[in-house]
């Protein structure tokens, strides 16, 4: 816009300037604009761009008219321009205006146009039509048509765009005019560029889009100033014919017209906003629920009815019924001293004050007089407002009746709800003289089994609870030991009482259910001991008692070992049935002054008191263990045995509660460590094992997420001919400080954690990549295959199926080239979902590998009915298959019913020529073990299937 701005005010200096170019200049300005136009279009993206396209055309035609003129063609083109300019003009007028109808901005612009069409007639279009020059009759009438366009939408709400465009148009008809009336010479045409310019800045302007869009607001009342001056238009006409007396005549009684009308209209407004003053009033008087309400309501609508900005004050007084002379019942405006002085002196501001009573002529009862409105105000506000406020006087006055009546219904109602409640109550009801029963509410009889009525209240009463009669609250004990909550209100004082107030609560069954719920809440439901709740509260007594008479308190830990497998291989059914077993047992092995508890899972507690020496704790956890060595017999059929882990800790240990609780669990933590069914005592480098078990986690974390791992490969062998057929994937960690860390110290950590997911998901990654280059750098018939090891929490990941097969389609190896292993317990499980997932990567070709065979629970007939395609025979039987025929005679087994079921075998551990060739003549076909290779690095491995390759060819 500032260049195009600028650029407009270039040219009219220039045109000022070169008289000569005036046509050229004029021509160059017009098809500025509609560039403007047409830029302005596309930058502001215009939804309806058509008027604007004919605004564009109306320049055009314009400014080509200017470069032709005097021709006739330039006076055609120019006279053409206007209807065009006119049609845009209404366009928008028609955009803007939408559905509504402003019918005063209508008025408005033919008040105008009429105006200056008798002025047009007067000094134009009269003469000319004289002198027949009807070809320059299209100017003036072009000027009047776009006079009463433009009009009409600078009337409505202004726009920036509107604005600059019916700006250049009225500089553009103004110079028309001082043109025609030969006020101005060829100057004139500077009217133009004002046209133009505006056309081009409207067109700029971001506001251009909303000409085009329907104004939100109705339409408006237009001001007082602006209908006089629409109203002078005639005698402005007059004036410009020439200044006479009827000129001036006309002048004054069109203004004293107008004065009357305004103070008519005022009145108009001010009965208008009376009346919506007092239907608000009366929507708030009906909705007001109290008083205070009304009064609210009643000010609000005073501040209404008054004019703007009005100091006042109102007071709402309730009648009084009293003796004297007659309240007046008339409304009028008094002096305030006159007032009564309560009301006087919050009205004290004002000299007098508009009294209205609120009188109700057909009330039923009472006096008609409600209450007595008093506004004041300045005295000349007070007049006009007094029938007003007699209305509003009478809306308040029938409020407050509602609100009376409506208080007087509800009293009654409530009597009757509170008389009802009372004699259908459950709650028995006394009011007592002294201590004889004047009342008893209809409920006694179903709680005494008779009429209290004239008894003493001590009689109803346990012997032994006769103390607690001035307790308010307290639980009494009643005929048949019915439990009886007492609430006593001494309403001696109280005339329609006059007694005190007993109220008696059968609370036998709630007492009752409270004991349950307490119970329920410190004890477990399923074992019936205590929970962990109760246990540490048991505990916190135990140690204040033991820290007085010097006793030791002892705390176990027990949990059992491998219920998991109970739960997973019998299900869950038995596996309750098997801890409410070992719970039974461990109470029966407690004195009848300890405590067992159960603190969730197959985690169990016991709370050891009121012993001298720490060895009757360790005495308590050999009789446990010996209690939990009888098998449980679950479901009357299958018997169990309970295997169990023993935390131990006393008090010379530790003195709080939490302390002997983490100490305990140190202690079971070790005592799982040491194996099966036995028990440990706490010792305190056992907190230093535990810290660096957290160290250890947190650092396997950091190791997780910046990948400090490696794998090495260990090579699996053909025992026929010495050669790798394939290579097992081992990871290894790299410890910051302790270098290379072993699977054995951080594997269990990783499957607690969870970090075996992305530990795994890492192996299997790095593994197929390795496998991928090897199978790249070696002949096609000497292509290894890689065997990982898959955690079954792998399986249990959403997805783990697909994650396999994008990770081999990523490396671009056959599924053929993968083997995953898994541990041997899986076998007996109940992993359902796992073998679905394995029978469908099988499906792709991936070959499943049983790991350390033979040393979990499981049986050799469940190789069978799981999809497996290989057998790793443990190392623990092949070290002993030499020296013992017990273990020699199992491999063989193994090897056998493998071969028979179409299993693979392949040995792990082998480390001598001589479990070599035994294993050989045995039909094992593969093996693994430091005989060969310990595990390498990618490269290395490489090498040493190079190696063999090499041998062979030379």
């Amino acid at each position: 816009m500032p260049v195009f701005g600028g650029w407009m005010v270039a040219l009219v200096v220039a045109f000022c300037l070169a008289p000569a170019e005036r046509p050229a200049i004029r021509l160059a300005a017009g098809l500025s604009a509609v560039v403007a136009v047409w830029w302005g279009v596309r930058r502001n993206r215009a939804d309806d761009r058509t008027p604007w396209a004919w605004l564009a055309g109306s320049v055009a035609l314009s400014s080509a008219g200017g470069f032709l003129y005097p021709a006739d063609a330039g006076t055609v083109l120019v006279t053409a321009a206007y209807p065009v300019l006119a049609g845009v003009l209404l366009t928008f007028v028609r955009r803007r205006a939408g559905q509504a109808r402003d019918r005063a901005a209508l008025l408005d612009a033919l008040t105008v146009t009429a105006g200056g069409a008798l002025i047009a007639w007067t000094f134009v279009l009269g003469p000319r039509v004289a002198d027949h020059d009807w070809l320059m009759l299209a100017y003036p009438l072009g000027d009047l048509l776009c006079l009463g366009l433009v009009t009409r939408l600078l009337s409505a709400r202004r726009l920036v765009a509107g604005s600059l465009l019916g700006g250049g148009v009225v500089l553009m008809l103004l110079a028309d005019v001082g043109y025609e009336l030969g006020w101005i010479d060829d100057t004139a045409a500077l009217g133009r560029f004002a046209f133009y310019a505006g056309a081009g800045l409207a067109a700029l302007h971001s506001s251009m889009n909303f000409l085009s869009v329907p104004a939100v607001e109705p339409p408006s009342e237009r001001g007082r100033l602006r209908v006089a001056l629409l109203a002078l238009v005639a005698p402005a006409v007059l004036f410009a014919v020439g200044p006479t007396v009827v000129a001036v005549l006309s002048a004054i009684t069109f203004l004293l017209v107008l004065l009357r009308m305004a103070g008519t209209m005022a009145n108009h407004r001010q009965a208008l906003a009376r009346e919506r003053g007092l239907r608000q009033a009366s929507a708030a008087l009906v909705s007001a629920a109290d008083v205070d309400a009304v009064a609210d309501a009643v000010r609000t609508a005073v501040g209404q009815l008054l004019p703007p900005h009005t100091p006042h004050g109102v007071v709402l007084a309730r009648a009084v019924a009293q003796e004297g002379p007659a309240v007046r019942r008339t409304a009028g405006i008094v002096l305030t001293r006159d007032l009564d002085w309560a009301v006087a002196v919050r009205l004290t501001q004002f000299s007098t004050t508009l009294r209205c009573p609120m009188i109700l002529a057909d009330r039923p009862v009472g006096e008609p007089l409600v209450g007595v409105l008093h506004v004041g105000a300045p005295e000349k506000a007070l007049p006009g407002l007094q029938r007003a406020l007699e209305v509003l006087a009478g809306q308040a006055a029938l409020a407050l009746e509602r609100i009376e009546l409506g208080q007087e219904v509800t009293r009654r109602d409530s009597e009757t709800y509170f008389r009802t409640l009372v004699q259908n109550t459950a709650d028995v009801i006394l009011i007592l003289d002294d201590l004889t029963i004047r009342y008893a509410s209809p409920s006694a009889v179903r709680v005494f089994g008779g009429d209290p009525t004239g008894g003493v209240l001590s009689d109803l009463i346990h012997p032994d609870d006769l103390r607690l009669l001035s307790h308010d609250g307290a639980d009494l004990r009643g005929p048949g030991d019915i439990l009886l909550e007492m609430h006593m209100s001494d309403l001696s004082g109280e005339p329609t009482v006059a007694g005190m107030v007993i109220t008696l609560r059968d609370v036998t069954r709630q007492r009752r259910l409270e004991q349950e719920l307490t119970h329920q809440a410190f004890h477990d439901a399923m074992t019936g001991l205590a929970n962990r709740v109760l246990f540490h509260d048991r505990l916190e007594h135990a140690l204040a008692r033991g820290a007085r008479d010097g006793s030791v308190v002892g705390v176990l830990f027990i949990d059992l070992d491998d219920f998991k497998i109970v739960n997973d291989t019998l299900g869950h059914a038995a596996g309750d049935a098997l801890l409410i077993g070992v719970a039974d047992r461990i109470a029966g092995a407690l004195r009848a002054d300890d405590t067992a508890a159960r603190l969730g899972g197959d985690e169990f507690a016991a709370l050891i008191e009121n012993v001298q020496d720490p060895g009757a704790v360790e005495e308590t956890a050999n009789r446990i263990l010996a209690a939990l060595a009888e098998p449980i017999v679950i479901d009357g059929e299958t018997s169990l045995n309970a295997v169990a882990s023993i935390g131990i800790t006393t008090t010379p240990e530790a003195d709080s509660a939490d302390e002997l609780l983490r100490q305990a669990d140190l202690a079971l933590y070790v005592a799982k460590g040491a194996g099966k069914n036995q028990w440990r005592r706490y010792q305190a480098h056992l907190h230093g094992a535990m810290v660096e078990r957290l160290e250890l986690r947190s650092a396997l974390d950091h190791a997780v997420h910046e990948g400090h791992f490696l794998l090495a490969y260990q090579p699996i062998v053909d025992l026929g001919s010495d050669e790798p057929v394939g290579f097992e994937a081992l990871v290894r960690w790299f410890h910051p400080t302790k270098g290379i860390v072993a699977p054995a110290e951080f594997i269990a950590v990783a499957e607690e954690s969870g970090l075996i997911v992305p530990i795994g998901r890492w192996v299997l990654q790095q593994a197929l990549h390795t496998v991928a280059q090897w199978r790249r750098a070696l002949p096609p018939d000497r292509l290894p295959y890689v065997s990982v090891n898959v955690s079954v929490r792998q399986f249990r990941e959403a997805g783990f199926v697909d994650e396999v097969l994008q990770a081999l389609a990523y490396a671009d190896v056959p599924p053929a080239a993968l083997m995953i292993e898994l541990t041997e317990t899986l076998l007996a499980g109940d992993h359902e979902t796992v073998w679905r997932d394995l029978a469908l990567l099988r499906d792709h070709g991936v070959r499943v590998a049983i790991d350390d065979f033979g040393t979990g629970y499981s049986s050799l007939g469940y190789l069978h009915r799981r999809p497996v395609d290989v057998v790793k025979i443990d190392k623990m039987f092949v070290d002993d298959m030499v020296d013992s025929p017990q273990q020699l005679a199992l491999v063989t087994g193994i090897v056998g019913l493998a071969q028979t079921l179409g299993l693979t075998v392949i040995a792990e551990g082998i480390e001598s020529p001589v479990h070599r060739d035994l294993l050989a003549r045995l039909g094992c076909p593969f093996g693994q073990g430091y005989l060969w290779s310990s595990p390498v690095d990618g490269t290395e491995a490489l090498a040493q299937m190079s190696y063999v390759q090499g041998g062979q060819a030379a």
